[in-house]
């Protein structure tokens, strides 16, 4: 079904399932057995596996304008895309801005030694973890703006600059009635096409790696986590994307 259907639409489908997701983790977050908990665990993140799975198929069908230029997110989400989603390393400001209100919250607790058991209660085993896994984020995250910005230097290589000056060279000498300059100018714009197929496959590769980037760091910081824990940082993570967007999509309106 997701096949038949435009990545906006699977994406609007699938936030609606992500506010009925959060809904739960709500609930279980106020008193729910283990059992429950780890069962919509396990749901939630085959939730996020499904949504870069399909993304992964239309990456291929249509890089640029629909997934580095997507039409069903807001202004102002886009102007903080990376590659076509969220900084890799957003979600470690998320797990201690989310951990630090909570410690805020929960300080007396703390104080007289009573455990939290949410994100105000990393342990420093977790902490030093959860660090060393930053370090390595920010390297890749790194890696990948570099491998992007060598590919976007690309549009200006020397091949690309003498098919521009061919192209121009043809159609100025082109006249009304057709000619040799029409087939050179035909055989030249080929070319073009070509490589700039050939710029968009590399485009692919760098936004796949940045997709695999941001669910492996997902997949890691959860596994760091307690149960608890996991639960409170899936609350605030859909929290964010769900409020951001909503308040996006209004900004929007608000100045049409």
């Amino acid at each position: 079904m997701d096949q038949e259907i435009s990545f906006g639409e699977f994406f609007q489908k699938w936030m609606k399932e992500q506010n009925q997701y959060l809904t739960e983790l709500i609930s279980t977050a106020k008193g729910g057995n283990n059992m429950v908990a780890e069962a919509l665990m396990k749901r939630v993140m085959e939730h996020y596996e499904h949504y870069y799975k399909v993304k992964s198929r239309w990456v291929e069908k249509d890089t640029l304008a629909g997934i580095l230029s997507p039409s069903w997110i807001s202004s102002f989400e886009d102007a903080f895309l990376w590659l076509g989603g969220w900084r890799p390393t957003m979600a470690f400001h998320l797990l201690y801005s989310k951990s630090g209100l909570q410690l805020e919250g929960r300080l007396l607790d703390l104080i007289h030694g009573l455990s939290t058991g949410d994100l105000a209660d990393l342990s420093s085993h977790q902490v030093i973890k959860i660090d060393t896994l930053q370090r390595g984020v920010v390297k890749q995250e790194k890696e990948i703006t570099e491998k992007m910005a060598k590919y976007q230097e690309t549009i200006a290589d020397p091949s690309m600059v003498e098919l521009s000056h061919m192209a121009t060279k043809f159609k100025m000498g082109t006249s009304g009635g057709g000619g040799q300059n029409d087939g050179e100018l035909n055989m030249v714009e080929e070319e073009l096409k070509l490589a700039l197929a050939r710029k968009e496959c590399g485009l692919k590769e760098v936004v796949k790696m940045a997709d695999e980037l941001r669910l492996e760091t997902l997949k890691q910081i959860i596994g760091i986590l307690t149960l608890t824990q996991r639960v409170h940082f899936l609350i605030a993570a859909a929290e964010l994307h769900l409020r951001i967007h909503e308040w996006g999509l209004k900004r929007d309106s608000d100045q049409r």
